[in-house]
């Protein structure tokens, strides 16, 4: 028996002043002792339903309504807190995707570990001296103990993650449930985790159901991919064979997602359309209104889980494949898929005009207070770089390398403490109060965090028609009229459908189309993009990517793009700045510095992008060269 089985798991949601949600349809997967399963799929899926299903942490209105769930030989289905609470931290635990949500915030990090050892004195062992258990799982983990003595906020978002695993470790489960537990996270504290978790899993021999949407990195860390779509498993099959050999057309789609940065025919690509509205009821295949290669059957005929390749698939091609004796990959035409889903990204032609802004020898020192003393912070220093119209300049790190400083100096939200930024023949940083109000009109923002970037009380066409007001001094029936223009530049068509629409009934991607249309509304020569995407589903990336590239080309905007992945980078930007401790590491166009990364720290960026067909971490090879492999955090 595996450790893990889940038999027809049906969960659905029951909200009181709308129709009824079926998120999670029929779902049958096992886990086997010491196994790795990654569960991939884009937000609204139903992966963080199913998860949370599996360790029956759901709320009302959800609730489990048919299947069962067997953990370790004994069914938890119906089980009660009081038979669950010794199973929890115990036998199975989780780590949440956000870190600081699933922390503390107003105990020390050594109070949390002491909680979770109280609840489960047997476990943990009675007279446990929580300071020494504790800092040797902040080892494993690869903290230092003084981290025990530290709040939540006084740590970055890789340490809380850190410390987030060495909790779910704590009573050393058999099962570990992980859900996006690196998403927002730069390239590299990603890659120092997975690399960590690797190691630890080999060491304890748990079970791991990764969550995640992010193919690159499940399939470099696991056994076994489930893909979900629309509430059901729709893929199940070794990881290898989801690279080379994956049977359902919307596997094909979330690998068009990705790309070798160092390939100078690298194209962008996504899944066109959205996914299914689960409240309603639905003939046919669920992805057939999205799916290139659809026959009419998918949209009368609902396809069957169905042994396929080495696993399963739900695919009407590929079972009538497999009923004329003929194997599915090659019978079916979904060999075409990867070419269908892709969208070219040809580059822009040479630079040339005059530079809209120019960057020269800046520098941000703060000064800051540490024991009572008065210090200096160096957060930039000596950065020159000018931004040209139609052309995108990427502007690559880690977090607290001092990107957005930078973006914070050009926005004039900061002022340099050395150097100058200038707009046309305007020092920006003597600029007023008032004078930045109007120069704000001409230089624009898209924040990284289309959740939080939007007043959740206001609708859309209140979000876009206030900049339409203030800096262009439209009257109100003009300003909403023109926000319905934008709303279809940025391709959320037809506009009478969103405009009333309030934050929390879009999209992750819509609210960034939303916050984009925003950006757009002043007519501004000069657009700061802050980590636009990392907060996105990979598929839906890409979408964003290509609109703003095309905004780009069209508009002429000069672009300044902020990332700390260099793939997106190499797909929309014409020139690579990488900063690294607040310093230009190296400058130039896109490809000659992938091709030709002459610093370690830019080589270290690219031996960290996760990519379907990577060595595994924790094998014989590593992720990158030897000489830039990544350090554990001190």
């Amino acid at each position: 028996m595996a450790l893990l089985e889940v038999t027809d798991l049906s969960v659905t949601y029951s909200p009181r002043d709308s129709a009824q949600v079926r998120a999670v349809d029929g779902v049958t997967f096992s886990v086997e002792e010491g196994e790795f399963v990654g569960l991939l799929g884009e937000s609204g899926c139903g992966k963080s339903t199913l998860g949370n299903a599996v360790l029956r942490l759901l709320e009302k209105p959800a609730a489990i309504s048919g299947g069962r769930i067997v953990f370790d030989g004994r069914d938890i289905t119906e089980a009660s807190e009081d038979e669950l609470r010794p199973l929890r931290w115990v036998d199975l635990s989780t780590v949440f995707q956000s870190s600081m949500n699933s922390l503390n915030p107003v105990i020390t990090v050594r109070e949390q570990f002491a909680d979770c050892f109280a609840a489960h004195e047997e476990a943990a062992g009675r007279g446990l001296d929580v300071d020494e258990r504790a800092g040797e799982l902040l080892e494993m983990v690869s903290l230092p103990r003084d981290v025990l003595r530290r709040y939540p906020h006084e740590l970055s978002g890789g340490m809380k993650q850190r410390v987030a695993l060495a909790l779910a470790l704590a009573l050393r489960p058999k099962f570990v449930l992980l859900d996006e537990p690196t998403t927002g996270l730069d390239v590299v504290v990603q890659r120092e985790i997975l690399d960590r978790l690797a190691e630890l899993r080999e060491e304890l021999g748990f079970a791991v159901l990764f969550i995640s949407h992010d193919l690159g990195t499940v399939v470099e860390m696991a056994d076994r991919v489930l893909v979900m779509y629309g509430g059901e498993l729709v893929e199940d099959q070794p990881a290898d064979a989801i690279v080379h050999d994956h049977l359902h057309p919307y596997t094909a789609g979330l690998m068009g997602s990705y790309a070798d940065p160092r390939d100078e025919h690298v194209e962008v690509a996504f899944i066109p359309g959205r996914p299914p509205d689960l409240s309603r009821s639905h003939e046919g295949c669920l992805f057939a209104p999205r799916c290139p290669v659809a026959v009419d059957a998918c949209e009368s005929e609902h396809p069957e889980l169905l042994p396929a390749g080495r696993g399963e698939a739900r695919c009407l091609l590929v079972e009538w494949a497999v009923a004329d004796g003929v194997p599915a990959r090659k019978a079916a035409p979904v060999d075409q898929l990867d070419a269908v889903f892709a969208a070219d990204a040809s580059p822009r032609g040479a630079a040339d005009g005059e530079p809209v802004l120019v960057v020269d020898g800046a520098g941000k020192t703060y000064k800051v207070r540490r024991g009572g003393k008065s210090t200096s912070v160096r957060a930039v220093h000596d950065v020159s770089f000018a931004l040209r119209p139609g052309r995108v300049t990427a502007l690559v790190g880690q977090s607290g390398s001092g990107k957005t400083t930078i973006a914070r100096m050009i926005t004039g939200v900061e002022r340099p403490s050395d150097g100058t930024v200038r707009f046309g023949s305007t020092d920006v940083g003597s600029l007023g109060r008032r004078a930045l109000r109007g120069y704000r009109r001409h230089v624009q923002l898209v924040f990284q965090d289309p959740f939080s970037a939007l007043n959740p009380t206001r609708t859309v066409a209140y979000a876009i028609s206030r900049p339409l007001r203030n800096h262009l001094g439209l009257g109100k029936q003009d300003a909403r009229a023109r926000a319905g223009e934008l709303l279809e530049t940025v391709g959320l068509s037809p506009a009478a459908q969103y405009l009333d629409k309030l934050p929390h009934q879009l999209s992750g991607g819509q609210r960034q189309r939303v916050v984009i249309a925003r950006a757009l509304a002043s007519e501004p020569e000069v657009l700061v993009a802050d980590e636009p995407i990392s907060m996105l589903d990979v598929s839906i990336r890409a979408e964003i990517v290509a609109l703003l590239d095309r905004l780009v080309r069209e508009r002429g905007i000069a672009m300044l793009y902020i990332t700390h992945d260099l793939l997106s980078a190499r797909l929309l930007a014409d020139e690579v700045m990488v900063l690294n401790q607040g310093e230009m590491v190296e400058h130039g166009p896109t490809m000659e510095v992938i091709r030709e990364a002459r610093d370690p720290y830019t080589r270290k960026l690219l031996a960290a992008i996760p990519h379907p067909g990577a060595p595994r971490p924790g094998g014989a090879q590593t992720a990158g060269p030897a000489e830039v492999a990544t350090p554990a955090l001190p």
